[in-house]
């Protein structure tokens, strides 16, 4: 990827959270010499480039860092280590964020949104806080973005309470995107919507992203959703990028077993004349990360694991052109695929 194309740019990012410890604990600590709490990792060593105008879709179970990686690109939590960049500028210096230039859009808009202020004025507050429209244009500029995410201006004098889900929601990506954002990123935005809605809600987004040539980070555990808005995709495992590449080599042929065990797990309904496809779990319990295990993460649920998966972590290195992998057993496992997906 050339240097000018590194529009998003990760750094060697992580994340640790260290444990607040009461003052029996501390007491207890003290008099037994133990040594300082590590804390839980909920992200480590994460590089990255996104291009301008792409869409990079994050996906994982449920624990796995996805949405702590999200906040620190949006500089609502600080890295622990490593640098988060967007077009060239440091997003965060000094414990603050440095710019209005990415906004968040979160799974919960009714918890998003201030329920004693009338929806209008929170779309408002942030363009009207940071001189992007004079006071006196601000309502007009409102009703402008009501118009552009499919809502009728008349209802910016309403409060949340008063909206549907979705409704809510797609206030929640205007006020978003009244502040011009150059990265935008979107944390769970349609899991709890329902589904005739996520449709309606991802339309809009891709709609928007079209015509504003918004640059995205899309997190979901929804791979159907991930692979229909993506252009690349991220597979993160326990604070680990696991796998990086264009979204459809990345489902047609996965280079890592994370990759494959996630895309195996998702339940599909069997076309007629098909065999029926059989639901496949993936087996055992997410470790810890209080507590991850040695060497690679996924070893003691991964099927090909070995002594030197145990005892050495991956890198996250190339194995394709344009794909990254984190897995010793990459090339064997991405011509596997290749070989399931000419068959």
């Amino acid at each position: 990827m050339k240097p000018r194309d590194q529009y998003l740019k990760v750094e060697g990012v992580s994340k640790i959270f260290s444990p607040r410890l009461n003052l029996g604990e501390k007491i207890a600590r003290t008099l037994t010499r133990s040594a300082a709490p590590l804390g839980l990792q909920a992200v480590s060593d994460v590089s990255l480039r996104l291009p301008r105008g792409q869409t990079l879709g994050l996906v994982g179970e449920s624990g796995c860092g996805k949405s702590t990686l999200g906040r620190l690109l949006a500089g609502i939590h600080e890295p622990s280590s490593g640098e988060v960049r967007l077009d060239g500028l440091p997003v965060m210096e000094h414990g603050k964020k440095t710019t209005t230039a990415v906004q968040t859009v979160f799974q919960d808009p009714f918890a998003s949104l201030d329920p004693r202020m009338k929806v209008g004025d929170a779309v408002a507050e942030g363009p009207v806080l940071h001189g992007l429209v004079a006071p006196a244009r601000a309502q007009s500029y409102v009703e402008g973005w009501f118009r552009r995410v499919g809502l009728d201006p008349s209802l910016s004098h309403r409060y949340p309470h008063q909206f549907s889900g979705g409704q809510r929601q797609r206030i929640a990506i205007a006020r978003a995107l009244a502040m011009q954002p150059k990265l935008l990123i979107c944390d769970e935005p349609v899991a709890s919507l329902d589904v005739s809605i996520q449709a309606q809600v991802i339309n809009l987004f891709l709609e928007l992203r079209r015509e504003l040539e918004l640059t995205c980070v899309f997190i979901s555990h929804d791979l159907s959703v991930v692979r229909h808005v993506s252009d690349r995709v991220a597979v993160m495992y326990l604070g680990r990028i696991v796998e990086l590449g264009e979204t459809a080599q990345v489902f047609d042929r996965p280079a890592h077993p994370y990759t494959a065990a996630l895309l195996d797990s998702v339940p599909r309904i069997a076309a007629e004349g098909e065999a029926l496809v059989e639901f496949k779990p993936i087996e055992g319990e997410i470790p810890s990360p209080l507590n991850p295990p040695p060497g690679c993460h996924f070893a003691p649920r991964c099927p090909r694991a070995t002594a030197r998966c145990t005892a050495e972590a991956p890198p996250l290195a190339p194995v394709a052109p344009a794909r990254e992998a984190a897995c010793h057993f990459a090339p064997d496992q991405l011509r596997e695929a290749a070989t399931r997906h000419v068959a």
